[in-house]
């Protein structure tokens, strides 16, 4: 009897975790690696999470180069983030799924200090979330690809 039981929790583990990394694959839930659409490099990690069916994403960490303040303050903005952290701010709201993508949203640029409109996409098999900031209307502005964390 023992080992059924055994044999039972092993088998459900292991159809746990296909579960687990199929729901990570069509959801932008998790981690995010930002890549700069001008130069291709990575510039932070961006963690997703899901509340309500809204996303929201928040900065971890910045990739800088030494020479660069390591904890800079978003002087630009001009809302209740201006000269606060960068890291740990709140840079992705209000995006709900909306068919395959995730609609209504805003994004911020922090170097920039302006916010846009925003949707999502995830591609290739949910390992990469096509982030588009705009004004107006989609086609008026870019897109950055970012890469899942594993």
């Amino acid at each position: 009897m023992r080992q059924m039981i055994q044999a039972s929790l092993i088998a459900a583990a292991m159809l746990a975790v296909p579960a687990a990394a199929w729901a990570q694959a069509t959801s932008p839930v998790g981690t995010w690696k930002t890549i700069d659409d001008k130069t291709g490099k990575p510039k932070a990690l961006v963690r997703i999470t899901e509340e309500g069916g809204v996303l929201t994403g928040k900065i971890e960490k910045l990739f800088r180069a030494p020479s660069e303040e390591q904890n800079p303050l978003c002087a630009k903005c001009s809302d209740t983030r201006k000269d606060q952290p960068i890291i740990g701010m709140t840079i992705l709201s209000g995006l709900k799924k909306e068919g395959s993508d995730y609609t209504g949203g805003e994004i911020l640029d922090p170097a920039a200090g302006k916010t846009y409109k925003s949707k999502a996409t995830l591609v290739d098999n949910g390992n990469k979330l096509e982030v588009r900031g705009y004004i107006g209307a989609p086609m008026f502005g870019r897109t950055q690809t970012w890469q899942r964390e594993q």
